[in-house]
């Protein structure tokens, strides 16, 4: 696998902030009030490989969506031997302070920008269940940490497993069966921040609308993360930004649907520039081809568009 000189400073520059944290993607923030961080990569499926994309996802700290919108038409349960992966390492962060987590829905990614390191740590996650969304706009922190937490499902939880045959006990005791899996971040009455005992999610709208990540992640969080940090929930499909060199970038996710109707439909969802987004579109510098192209492509990478 051939790395960029950029790629491995990245690298070197992880290590170096944190070396604890060898499960987490951590960029140095760019200078001069820059966005766009990291570079993209690429692999090879090798010959004979029977893997499916979730190993590649997990491999390279990222979700199954975001494999997904970065090769489209590769086979998710088996991708062909020969087939040449992109990893979608380069994005833009997100326009928000860089405080605490930020959490955007959209492309199920959390960001996490530790005091006084200049860097931030981005790790991919699965979120809630149309119907049982994850907050979408919302501040607020972390209120307590617990390692070994339970889980106590509601009585509409009871009601809905029971309707499919299923049936759940009273209370999840800690351990490695447990939904929450083995670590969480509270951050209100009804949300958290936890693991998982089913990687194949991350990526996927498939929780009841905590926010959910790999075992190796959590833990890193619980490890790292102090109680009463700050935490933003967004939904932002597309970010944009104009860098300190004069270039624009554009980074357009599919968006999450909002309704049955939309959640079965072949049909794309469509894409609203709105705020920053729709500023660096209409600049007169901006070539509107490429614009439609990459709201075309929706391929969840950063596109120049000037």
């Amino acid at each position: 696998m051939k790395m960029s000189i950029r790629a491995i400073l990245t690298l070197v520059l992880a290590v170096a902030a944190y070396s604890q944290a060898s499960f987490a993607v951590v960029y140095p923030l760019p200078a001069n009030n820059g966005r766009l961080v990291g570079e993209n990569i690429t692999v090879i499926v090798s010959q004979g490989s029977s893997l499916p994309l979730e190993h590649f996802a997990a491999q390279y700290q990222m979700g199954l969506s975001n494999m997904l919108e970065a090769n489209p038409g590769v086979d998710p349960f088996l991708p062909t031997p020969g087939t040449v992966l992109t990893i979608p390492q380069q994005l833009i962060l997100p326009d928000t302070p860089h405080e605490g987590i930020v959490i955007n829905s959209a492309e199920m990614r959390l960001y996490y920008y530790p005091k006084g390191t200049n860097t931030v740590v981005v790790l991919p996650i699965g979120i809630g269940e149309l119907g049982k969304d994850t907050p979408m706009n919302w501040v607020t922190t972390v209120q307590r940490k617990k390692a070994g937490p339970t889980w106590t499902p509601t009585a509409k939880m009871h009601e809905e497993y029971a309707s499919r045959g299923e049936f759940l006990p009273a209370v999840f005791p800690a351990g490695p069966d447990n939904p929450m899996g083995l670590y969480a971040l509270y951050v209100g009455r009804l949300y958290a921040v936890h693991g998982t005992n089913a990687n194949f999610g991350i990526g996927l709208r498939v929780s009841h609308g905590c926010v959910r990540l790999r075992d190796a992640d959590i833990k890193w969080l619980y490890d790292n993360v102090p109680q009463d940090t700050r935490v933003q929930f967004i939904n932002e499909p597309v970010k944009a930004s104009v860098e300190p060199d004069g270039k624009r970038y554009i980074e357009i996710h599919n968006p999450l649907s909002s309704n049955q109707e939309e959640f079965d439909s072949q049909q794309p969802l469509p894409i609203t520039l709105t705020g920053s987004a729709n500023t660096v579109a209409m600049d007169p510098a901006v070539n509107q081809t490429v614009v439609q192209r990459a709201i075309e492509m929706r391929s969840g990478m950063p596109v120049q568009v000037n």
